[in-house]
């Protein structure tokens, strides 16, 4: 069976979260049009469009961080992508050269006052 992908919800790009497949660390998040996912499936690595450059380019190409797809799925909208991969190189896949993007914790207000809140409905 093949999955429609739906392409158009977001003028053509469909956000791509990336989880390391043996931590199951999110790793970063990007953005794939039609032409970018084809890529990642015909070469086995991961490949964005970027949309500041208005091109394609596959994740380690410069740096040698790769991201090497081990597997693909889709939510239940057939909007969003996650791929879990294996990274090869020395591991640093965010451009700040840490492993993963998400790496600055924002504060939260105190979880036990809003526990004690009603829900608004």
């Amino acid at each position: 069976m093949k999955l429609q992908i739906d392409f158009n919800k977001m003028q053509g790009l469909v956000p791509a979260i990336v989880q390391d497949a043996e931590s199951d660390k999110i790793l970063m998040l990007g953005f794939m049009n039609q032409e970018a996912f084809e890529r990642t499936l015909n070469i086995g690595y991961v490949t964005f469009f970027s949309r500041t450059r208005n091109e394609l380019w596959t994740k380690g190409e410069s740096s040698g961080n790769r991201l090497r797809v081990v597997a693909i799925s889709t939510d239940c909208d057939r909007d969003t992508f996650l791929i879990r991969v294996q990274v090869e190189g020395a591991g640093l896949v965010c451009h700040l050269g840490t492993r993963s993007c998400f790496t600055q914790e924002l504060p939260l207000p105190s979880l036990q006052a809003t526990a004690t809140q009603e829900i608004p409905q």
